[in-house]
């Protein structure tokens, strides 16, 4: 049964905000969305904008937790560690599509260090689910890593993140195809 009334008006709204958002940031950057852009863009004065969200910090947060939720919803989990692998090569891959939704995630990845922050939750979990993951794909390979499946996967988050960096500060840096070339290294050694 679907929602009717205001609550399913909200959430409505709250989905547009989000959608355009994206949008927003990933073609403008961190610093060309700001609240009032995106509150001009789906028809809403900041203060009403941060109605549904509290503040700028969890309108951003939100943003990262929806394009999460779009890239999870486009891609099929894969049951070969080998597709596994390509699927996160891939989603590296796009990211260089993204740039505003990068830096949107590094700059709050380094706020969200503070507990207080509205993302900490966020990147805490997101963290856990990449490297549960990673330990999960680990688990179905013929041979055993060298390394324990969990430092592992905390190898590959920081490579990950680390190359997100790397190319926010140098565009000609190729993330996917680095990462890829870490995979493969591994997967000689053994691992994934």
């Amino acid at each position: 049964m679907s929602q009717r009334g205001p609550y399913a008006k909200g959430v409505a709204k709250r989905e547009e905000i989000l959608g355009r958002a994206l949008e927003i940031v990933a073609r403008q950057g961190y610093r060309g969305a700001s609240v009032q852009v995106i509150a001009d863009a789906v028809g809403l004065s900041q203060a009403g904008l941060l109605h549904y969200f509290g503040s700028k910090e969890e309108l951003f947060t939100a943003i990262l937790r929806k394009r999460d939720e779009l890239d999870h919803l486009s891609r099929a989990a894969p049951s070969d560690p080998r597709d596994a692998r390509d699927a996160f090569v891939q989603v590296i891959a796009h990211n260089s599509e993204v740039p505003g939704l990068v830096e949107l995630f590094s700059r709050l990845a380094v706020e969200a260090a503070d507990p207080e922050h509205p993302a900490h939750a966020y990147f805490l979990e997101r963290g856990e689910v990449l490297r549960e993951t990673i330990v999960a794909t680990l688990a179905q390979l013929r041979r055993p890593p060298a390394l324990p499946p969990e430092t592992l996967a905390r190898i590959v988050q920081a490579a990950a993140d680390g190359l997100q960096l790397q190319w926010l500060l140098d565009p000609t840096v190729d993330m996917a195809a680095t990462m890829e070339a870490l995979l493969n290294a591994l997967a000689q050694e053994g691992h994934p």
